[in-house]
């Protein structure tokens, strides 16, 4: 190990690798204070050190631990302490905007606001939005397909990349940097990448599809009596504001309770508790046109029985505060002793059964058990929060959640990726000759298994 790690100083210089105290000052990821392992960070500055690092581990059977913002709650990033983590967070530049194409080209290690920012700088956009937005990095989005915030207007990062350039376990430099939306030769290279969390090749940099900027936004929070409701104010505005719908945020009851509640400094603006809420936003470039259009399909959703109530936000302020009810996760912290948060896909069409079943099941495991529920419901993503005071084992409790999700064919993560925490459920959402597939891809392009090793698939 010493030999390999001199080898790589004096190929990236006296900043390009961490090791020591510089490594375990480190926090071992957002969510996790503990310190980091590993043997050294490598920090390369370019694309040849890259393939450089990877071609000296590869020698030598090293393990190799991609890292990007390391904002991922699944363990993608767990690294021990005699492997090695390869960091692109000195690879952070934006390289070239093409306006007239509408792309984007960058370095893996940039931030998500920087891309954002200079997206807007451009009068365009990079839609795929995220709470982490300040911290992920495009290359840890490319990893995990991250999705986030208006999803299903915009699709996750699997509809966002056109090309990326990608080093392999060997060292070996695929550039597949490709400009344009259509491209029909052989095969889509790319799509092999994105989702992968660095276990077939190291992202360096990508080409991003933007769109143009949409300078006007409306937001409301509605509540309903029922899950039909809901799902019938979905399919009502999604038809009626002609595309321009953004995002359709789910929150139960209960959720909603606790996060405006005597432990949240947030209020709920109605008056009375509702078993079902949703976050509507819609984008578009004419205010006046937008918010007049969106508030007479609330009022078509309303004399449809759509709706009971809800709240059209007035101001940026006032925007910012009903998404706060949404994001927040103090009130959970100060609650209970411990929490176990999900995050699954299942049919829109199943979600309050099982959300149903979980609940009674989850109260045969533990009678202090809380579920929380709230997502992405557009996307057919929830995310569950298992409140506990109780000590319970974790993975009784992920066998109940996962074991009625199988009843639905959902899938055990719907954007955080497997990592080490749901490797051992994959497959309740994958067929066995799916998981071989996959097995045979990764004994192809990383046959000595030195990238990310124990992730996905062990």
């Amino acid at each position: 190990m010493t030999d390999l790690v001199m080898e790589l100083q004096a190929l990236l210089g006296p900043q390009g690798v961490l090791t020591g105290d510089d490594v375990r000052s480190r926090a071992s990821t957002y969510w996790n204070p503990e310190p980091m392992q590993a043997a050294a960070i490598l920090r390369p500055r370019s694309v040849a050190e890259v393939s450089a690092c990877l071609r000296s581990c590869h020698e030598r059977g090293m393990s190799v631990v991609p890292l990007g913002g390391n904002t991922g709650l699944v363990e993608g990033t767990a690294c021990g302490p005699d492997g090695v983590m390869l960091s692109l967070e000195r690879m952070a530049a934006i390289d070239s905007v093409d306006e007239l194409g509408r792309t984007m080209t960058v370095e893996a290690g940039a931030i998500l606001q920087t891309v954002q920012e200079r997206a807007v700088s451009h009068q365009l956009m990079f839609p795929v939005d995220l709470g982490a937005r300040g911290s992920c990095t495009i290359g840890g989005m490319i990893a995990t397909n991250a999705g986030g915030f208006g999803v299903m207007r915009h699709g996750m990062m699997r509809e966002r990349v056109l090309g990326v350039e990608v080093v392999l376990a060997d060292g070996t430099v695929v550039t597949a940097l490709n400009g344009y939306l259509k491209n029909n030769t052989g095969y889509d290279l790319k799509q092999l990448f994105i989702g992968s969390e660095g276990t077939l090749g190291v992202v360096t940099r990508a080409v991003l599809r933007l769109e143009e900027l949409q300078s006007a936004e409306t937001t409301a929070l509605v509540a309903c009596q029922s899950f039909a409701q809901v799902t019938g104010l979905l399919k009502h505005l999604d038809r009626s504001l002609s595309g321009s719908l953004n995002a359709f945020e789910v929150m139960w009851g209960d959720f909603f309770a606790l996060n405006t509640g005597a432990l949240s400094k947030l209020e709920s603006p109605f008056a009375a508790p509702y078993p079902f809420y949703a976050l509507v936003e819609c984008q578009a470039n004419q205010a006046d046109a937008l918010r007049q259009h969106f508030e007479v399909a609330l009022e078509q959703a309303l004399e449809a029985g759509l709706l009971d109530d809800a709240v059209v936000a007035q101001s940026a302020a006032e925007r910012a505060a009903l998404w706060a009810i949404r994001e927040t996760s103090e009130p959970e912290e100060r609650c209970f002793t411990t929490t176990l948060g999900f995050d699954v896909s299942l049919p829109i069409r199943d979600m309050d059964a099982y959300v149903r079943q979980l609940q009674a099941r989850l109260a045969e495991v533990s009678g202090d058990a809380v579920l929380l529920v709230f997502g992405h419901l557009a996307d057919g993503n929830l995310h569950l929060t298992v409140g506990l005071h109780d000590r319970v084992a974790r993975d009784r409790i992920e066998r109940v959640v996962y074991d009625c999700l199988q009843h639905y064919r959902g899938a055990v993560s719907a954007e955080h990726g497997i990592g080490l925490e749901k490797k051992a459920y994959l497959p309740v959402s994958r067929e066995p000759a799916e998981l071989a597939l996959m097995r045979q891809l990764k004994a192809l392009l990383d046959p000595d298994n030195i990238l990310n090793p124990g992730k996905i698939l062990g």
